[in-house]
């Protein structure tokens, strides 16, 4: 007797289901979201800002009892960040229906959201990321999905409950934010993967973006960062030190725009060095250098998670170094960039590589090194008061965030400049990303463009003058405001337009103005207005007439339209 077919088919893991669980979820909550008017999504936001706020400072506790990275008091100020300073950033968007009109070019842009966001969120900065991820997620319409890294996956999820609790208490549609409960390297990859997602924000190591753009999907990843910051000699030398000790010790150098080299001029480097050592930089000698590279930097260039996000103080015990206390960072020397100095790398703790240049024009080539060798399109910063000088380093370096006069951690997302505020920062082109821009709601919404006529198209005929007329001055754009969802046209409005639209076609019905030249026209199309102009008759217009774009010009060219202004529809 023939035995039946045995399934070999092998079920998914539990990580693989709880992707797709959790990805058709927030596909499910997509439509309904997009239909969220933008009061009510003003509404969500702020609400889930708020949330946000309350919580700041527990987040931040359970952030550093979980990875053991950072510092508290630094690790409230970044939730703080992004639950009060992004959200004012975002809180006047419109990223509903209307957005911008250009009158000149006759183009109206409408906001259509990207769809399900797949958020990768990291250990080094967990809570903040996944706050202000959420925020911009949700601002934009986009129901969001957040995957945590495994060893920030309980704070991280905490984020996401409270918040997820509070946009539903504000009229958030379910589904709206979601997160992994089954945390792994292949459930992630199976969420960047699946059909229902259409864009991933990847925040983390260089593997996990590379991942993310390889997924077939819109990516927007952000690599490592390796900020130089030079000093040049006109520079306010205290400040400068305080600046790139303060960024480097700020929750102890987990953050990608991190300062991690100083570049000086020889003209100012004793007194650079006097600087920084009164302020709370400790130089290594060079037996201690060799001593600190090799505990801290990997055999594959990569830093020691032992290390990383842990003080200048606890790392000089460990690696067996006597430090003054109050020491904010450890110093070292080096000849070089490369391989060969492994200091030079991304260091994610507060340890800087140090570099003493002739004049600004070596300092300028040694800070390319060090952003070739890890952080291409990043950050970096130059103290000076030369405009020259730090416009040239504008020009010329390969990054895109280049902060004059202040912390590059700062700096780079918005704290201390004009930047936009955010958490995730596009390395462009030169660090293989898609965007050199802060990552804001702007970039999960799709513009739809209404583009009206404002030249004919040419038919390689010659145009009788008599369609055409003298030249006309192009109308204003129709000042466009989103209806609320249940307003638009009715069914009657619609047959009524339509019948008016034949009836112009053939010279009868109501909407005709040569069958009705007394009333006012309901539809008028260019064919209306020709006749019009023939006939040597006008057309009455009022505030619900539709009106086709050409035959508004045409019209007021002619002088056949008795009443002036834009008509708005039924």
């Amino acid at each position: 007797m023939a035995q039946p077919p045995v399934d070999t088919t092998t079920p998914p893991s539990p990580a693989v289901s709880d992707s797709r669980r959790v990805a058709v979820c927030a596909k499910g909550a997509a439509a309904r979201l997009a239909e969220c008017s933008q009061v009510q999504i003003d509404a969500i936001v702020g609400a889930v800002a708020a949330a946000a706020r309350i919580r700041v400072e527990s987040f931040a506790q359970l952030a550093v009892e979980e990875t053991g990275f950072g510092v508290v008091a630094d690790k409230i100020q970044k939730n703080r960040f992004a639950a009060e300073r992004v959200y004012e950033f975002i809180k006047p968007m419109r990223t509903v229906g209307v957005i911008r009109r250009d009158d000149a070019r006759k183009v109206v842009e409408i906001a259509e959201p990207f769809g399900v966001v797949a958020a990768i969120v990291p250990s080094t900065n967990p809570t903040s990321t996944a706050i202000y991820k959420i925020l911009i997620s949700l601002k934009a319409r986009c129901p969001i999905v957040i995957s945590p890294h495994p060893s920030a996956a309980r704070c991280i999820t905490q984020v996401a409950e409270t918040l997820a609790e509070a946009a539903s208490r504000a009229g958030a549609p379910d589904g709206s934010v979601n997160w992994l409960t089954q945390v792994s390297l292949e459930g992630t990859q199976e969420l960047m993967r699946h059909r229902d997602v259409a864009v991933i924000l990847a925040t983390g190591g260089m593997g996990l973006v590379r991942a993310a753009y390889s997924a077939g999907k819109p990516a927007y990843g952000v690599g490592p960062g390796n900020a130089p910051c030079f000093i040049e000699r006109s520079a306010d030398l205290a400040k400068a030190a305080s600046d790139i000790l303060t960024g480097k010790s700020f929750d102890n150098g987990v953050l990608c725009s991190s300062p991690n080299s100083v570049v000086v001029e020889s003209v100012v480097a004793d007194e650079t060095r006097r600087q920084f050592q009164a302020q709370g930089g400790y130089f290594l000698s060079p037996a201690e250098v060799d001593i600190v590279g090799k505990a801290l930097v990997t055999p594959q260039r990569l830093p020691n998670p032992k290390f990383v996000g842990k003080s200048a103080i606890t790392l000089a015990k460990a690696m067996g170094l006597t430090v003054p206390e109050g020491t904010r960072a450890l110093i070292a020397e080096l000849g070089g960039v490369g391989r060969e100095f492994p200091l030079s790398i991304e260091k994610l703790c507060p340890v800087l590589s140090y570099y003493v240049v002739a004049d600004w024009q070596e300092g300028c080539e040694r800070c390319k090194q060090i952003l070739r060798y890890g952080g291409m399109g990043h950050t970096m910063s130059i103290h000076s008061k030369n405009e020259p000088v730090i416009l040239e380093f504008g020009l010329k370096k390969p990054a895109f965030r280049i902060c004059v006069n202040t912390p590059t951690t700062h700096g780079s997302i918005g704290l201390t400049t004009g930047l936009d505020p955010a958490l995730t920062l596009g390395c462009g082109g030169f660090g293989g990303n898609i965007t050199s821009d802060n990552i804001t709601p702007m970039h999960l919404l799709n513009i739809k463009r209404l583009a009206y006529e404002i030249r004919p198209a040419s038919t390689g005929r010659p145009t009788p003058a008599s369609a055409l007329g003298p030249a006309a001055t192009l109308a204003p754009l129709p000042q466009v405001e989103t209806p609320p969802a249940d307003q638009g046209l009715s069914a009657a409005a619609v047959t009524s337009n339509v019948e008016a639209f034949l009836g112009g076609q053939s010279g009868e019905g109501p909407g005709s103005p040569a069958a009705r030249p007394e009333s006012v026209a309901e539809f008028v199309c260019e064919s209306d207005v020709l006749k019009a102009i023939g006939q040597g008759t006008t057309i009455l217009i009022g505030e619900r007439t539709i009106i086709t774009p050409l035959a508004r010009d045409l019209g007021e060219a002619h002088r056949v339209l008795a009443s002036s202004g834009w008509p708005t529809t039924p």
